[in-house]
């Protein structure tokens, strides 16, 4: 099984890349469920969501407390909480951020990658300066990275769960592929 957890801000997009992100999967021939967790509902509170991917049937709501890999959507988050908290020995920490991956520590034993995919969401005019939304370029790098799922799934999810901009999201998802490093 797979495990991912998102850390992000309310508005920046995690519930909606998380539901993009399982259904993608679901396109690739995979179980998967996603869901979120968030406290105070309002516009730049902390939320985590969650997505689970199987070859079988997945039975397990609980939240993820041992990731193999996490999203954090915005570089302050890593920087004010340990994002990396429980994540599987070797997982993969992917960050949002203009800031080299050395530049991030945790104790716990994984990889850190960032990529600065606000620069993206701008481009094609996705959310606003102060509050890109990344959800489909940050799921490129994503699927880039990390080889889980394919990008075609990805294209083919957006349109599901994104209501405006869709073309504009497809092709900001392609760019964070297409410029993503493994």
């Amino acid at each position: 099984m797979i495990e991912i957890r998102f850390h992000g801000r309310g508005g920046q997009g995690a519930v909606i890349a998380s539901k993009i992100l399982a259904y993608a999967y679901f396109l690739d021939g995979k179980f998967s469920q996603a869901f979120p967790t968030f406290g105070a509902e309002r516009r730049g509170a902390p939320v985590q969501a969650f997505v689970r991917v199987d070859k079988e049937f997945i039975n397990n709501r609980s939240p993820i407390i041992t990731p193999d890999y996490v999203i954090v959507m915005a570089g302050k988050l890593a920087e004010t909480i340990n994002v990396a908290e429980g994540i599987k020995d070797g997982g993969v920490v992917i960050i949002n951020s203009e800031k080299k991956p050395e530049e991030y520590y945790f104790e716990e034993n994984c990889i850190v990658k960032t990529f600065n995919v606000n620069k993206i969401a701008l481009k094609y005019k996705l959310g606003t300066p102060i509050m890109p939304i990344i959800n489909a370029p940050i799921l490129g790098v994503f699927a880039k990275i990390t080889g889980t799922v394919s990008l075609e799934a990805l294209k083919k999810a957006i349109p599901k769960f994104v209501p405006v901009k869709i073309e504009e999201n497809i092709k900001a998802c392609e760019d964070a592929y297409n410029l993503a490093w493994n």
